[in-house]
């Protein structure tokens, strides 16, 4: 009875994991409707689309520790009562800053649901086999979950208002908060660390401020404020890193770093986090304003990706069974540079087949650094600092995925503006001036638009294929056992003596 317990506790824990993910990317096709009806700016729309991740990014750490002191499942029944009400405040969002706010406080309320479902699903198990097999279930539910986003959401935007992405996740919370007092036991730890709100501003304050230096100088502003914003953050983040490594339990316990396969995967999980995010960012708007298909038949041709993650994921323990397993992450990693060549390449009548290929291929090489990075991660570092390593782990999956909307989203926006020398500020705007104008006029603003678009998912392309191929050589150097210092030479008179 208490094993079909767990699992049912398993099965009501996978609702948050996979809506926390899946809220990340979901936007992704509805991006271009939602700035279309609200009238956002190019930089609004990005705002709007890794806000949310940024946030969560920030204080998933600090939330797993808030849960430690007062208790995980009270925790999760508070962010899951949170985040219901605040997707229906930005389902009826009226204007993009309304939009931005609710996003980021949703963010807020996921950081409470990642961490807490973790801590509660070790309490679950007590046999290690079982335990091992849960958390497994728990990663590929995270991993699908933020590539099947866009996916629900197209599907959605078929018969629905771009709203309903938001609401889609309110039945789950509900249930989640009906059924997670019978099915979940409370926990907390009796050696909870001490939260430090110090470390929580200066993180943020370190991260928003470069953030938005950078979608500033992407959108041609003045160099004078983004410049001030980028020393600011880059001047906050240096302190950060001197509290951190000078508190005894630091937010973040950047001393872990000095193990360097934890390092290998800490960087793999953030940079390929990016890529895919930013490759998924230009891909679901490729499909819908460049090929001109609706958000129905959008969502199933971007299906591969999410697929693609969940077969790299599934197909990982059997590498690893065969090879080491840095060897099967390098492998697979240099693989999802193929995919993101594929898709540097995509235009003319073999646009869709290479946009196709190039995003399955560039998921399904991921598999291995997603499915095998935490155990990697736990076990580079001793036992009484897995926890700490785990979230760190939990941090660069989102904060790199947040990362690549931001900056490949910027890189995009840089070209695409290039490309139409300034008279466009991003192709849904193009789209909708070239329906409403005369139709030589109109047909000549897409053309524009669309060519640059696919000029900017080109650079994207090939930026990605440069880091999972960086990532592929990092894993593989990073991954040799650290050379030992040559013994000293005995002294001739000790040899003679002896």
């Amino acid at each position: 009875m208490r094993v079909n317990r767990a699992w049912l506790g398993l099965g009501l824990l996978m609702l948050p994991t996979f809506l926390v993910a899946l809220d990340t990317t979901a936007l992704l096709l509805a991006l271009p409707r939602l700035s279309a009806d609200l009238g956002a700016s190019d930089v609004e729309q990005l705002w709007i689309s890794d806000g949310y991740g940024f946030t969560v990014a920030g204080l998933v750490i600090t939330m797993g520790t808030l849960g430690d002191r007062i208790g995980r499942r009270r925790l999760l029944m508070t962010g899951a009562g949170a985040f219901a009400v605040l997707s229906v405040v930005a389902a009826f969002a009226v204007d993009p800053l309304m939009l931005i706010v609710t996003r980021a406080l949703l963010g807020v309320a996921g950081a409470t649901l990642a961490p807490s479902t973790l801590a509660l699903i070790t309490g679950l198990f007590s046999d290690d086999r079982r335990r091992g097999r849960a958390i497994a279930i728990w990663a590929t539910c995270q991993f699908v979950g933020g590539a099947l986003g866009p996916v629900l959401a197209g599907v959605l935007l078929q018969y629905f208002w771009w709203g309903s992405v938001f609401l889609v996740s309110v039945p789950a919370m509900v249930l989640l908060l009906v059924a997670g007092p019978v099915l979940l036991p409370e926990s907390r730890s009796e050696r909870a660390g001490r939260l430090d709100p110090a470390s929580v501003a200066l993180s943020l304050a370190a991260v928003l401020p470069v953030i938005y230096g950078i979608k500033q100088l992407a959108v041609g502003s003045a160099p004078a404020a983004p410049g001030i914003a980028l020393a600011a953050g880059a001047g906050v983040g240096v302190l950060f890193v001197r509290r951190q490594l000078r508190l005894e339990a630091p937010l973040l316990d950047l001393r872990l770093l000095r193990s360097r396969p934890l390092t290998a995967v800490l960087v793999g999980l953030v940079l390929a986090g990016m890529a895919m995010a930013g490759t998924g960012l230009l891909v679901t708007q490729y499909l819908q304003d460049v090929l001109g298909h609706s958000p129905a038949a959008s969502a199933v041709l971007f299906a591969p990706m999410g697929l693609g993650v969940a077969a790299g994921t599934l197909a990982a323990p059997s590498l690893a069974g065969r090879m080491r397993q840095t060897t099967a992450i390098a492998g697979g990693l240099a693989l999802s540079a193929v995919g993101g060549l594929l898709l540097s390449f995509a235009g003319g009548a073999h646009a869709l087949p290479l946009v196709i290929s190039g995003i399955t291929v560039l998921a399904l090489g991921t598999g291995p650094l997603f499915a095998l990075g935490t155990g990697l991660v736990v076990g580079s570092v001793p036992p009484e600092r897995a926890g700490s390593a785990a979230s760190m782990s939990e941090t660069g999956n989102y904060f790199g995925g947040s990362l690549g909307f931001a900056l490949l989203g910027v890189l995009a926006a840089v070209v695409y503006r290039s490309r139409t020398h300034g008279t466009s500020d991003s192709l849904a705007g193009a789209v909708a001036a070239g329906h409403r104008l005369p139709a030589g006029q109109g047909a000549e603003v897409l053309r524009t638009a669309r060519a640059a678009f696919t000029a900017a998912l080109h650079v994207t392309g090939a930026v990605a294929a440069a880091i999972f191929a960086f990532l592929a050589v990092l894993t593989l150097v990073l991954s040799r056992p650290a050379p030992r210092p040559a013994a000293a030479p005995v002294p001739e008179y000790e040899t003679t003596r002896s």
